[in-house]
């Protein structure tokens, strides 16, 4: 497992995180009552959703070739066992918190799972790309009753999307990582990637890229908590 790191997806996965901090602003607003968003109806908050998904599951599939197209290392499993643990207390959290709508499996449940799928296809070089596109097909167009199972539904392929406050199913997303993975075993040999990016204004992006799953578990219980004083305080 290499450990080089490519500044650009650093600031990339800092941009993605920047996006979704403010999406989980506004959420967070409509769920107090400090304004009303369509989230789960306007195609503005829908496509912005997918957006942001898609930026972090892209980048961490080009990730996932740079750090471990030489080998898998321990470094991987350490990473998994992180999400692991972190996804767990997601589920745990938004059971108690949501109930009814609790996460059992968003975006870090499908990152853990699709991380250990997707070994097989680091060297698998273009053919991820065909695959990856055929995978989308079939997530988005295709659905079976059978997926409707409780114990199915992670797969994806439902005839109607689960009652969750977040959704990421293999299908298919596991093609949007598959796809990833191609860019990274096209892009990752490239040396503006391994540049450094010394400008200031790289800085937080930069901070955010490098610490992107301590801020995803730390920054919606600080504004949760914020909104809720302010709520409660009104």
């Amino acid at each position: 497992m290499s450990n080089l790191r490519y500044p650009l997806l650093d600031a990339l996965r800092g941009l993605a995180v920047v996006l979704m901090i403010a999406f989980h602003f506004c959420y967070d607003l409509n769920y107090f009552g400090f304004a009303t968003f369509e989230l789960y109806t306007a195609p503005f908050w829908l496509h912005s959703r997918t957006l942001i998904v898609a930026m972090f599951v892209i980048i961490a599939g080009m990730s996932l070739y740079c750090a471990n197209h030489q080998g898998v290392g321990r470094g991987f499993w350490k990473r998994e066992g992180l999400l692991l643990i972190c996804s767990s207390l997601i589920s745990i959290g938004t059971w108690f918190l949501f109930k009814d709508t609790w996460i059992f499996f968003g975006v870090l449940h499908f990152m853990l799972l699709g991380s250990v799928l997707a070994l097989p296809f680091i060297h698998a070089g273009k053919v991820n790309i065909i695959l990856g596109i055929l995978l989308i097909i079939i997530g988005n167009f295709l659905s079976f009753p059978f997926f409707d199972q409780q114990s199915w539904q992670f797969i994806g392929l439902m005839t109607h999307k689960p009652f969750t406050e977040d959704y990421v199913p293999l299908l298919p997303w596991f093609g949007v990582l598959l796809i990833g993975i191609s860019l990274g075993a096209q892009w990752g040999k490239i040396t503006y990637l391994q540049r450094p990016l010394t400008h200031a204004a790289w800085k937080p992006l930069l901070w955010l890229g490098q610490h992107s799953l301590i801020v995803y578990m730390l920054h919606q219980p600080l504004l949760f908590t914020l909104f809720w004083v302010s709520f409660s305080l009104r």
